[in-house]
């Protein structure tokens, strides 16, 4: 593969993954955060750290 068509073919998959974590967040009435910005850059990372990451609270866990 080209280097050009694996970077769009990058590209276009990250802004896809994005899309994915805004949509779920606004269909499930959830803050999406700086999460859609992260899996811009990080793509299935920001995905999974969407999905898989707890804040914590005073009391503990949420």
């Amino acid at each position: 593969m080209e280097l050009t068509a694996f970077l769009f073919a990058t590209a276009v998959a990250h802004v896809g993954f994005a899309v994915f974590v805004t949509g779920h967040a606004y269909l499930t009435d959830q803050e999406a955060g700086n999460w859609p910005y992260i899996t811009l850059a990080l793509g299935l990372a920001g995905v999974a750290g969407y999905f898989f990451y707890d804040e914590w609270s005073e009391s503990g866990r949420i």
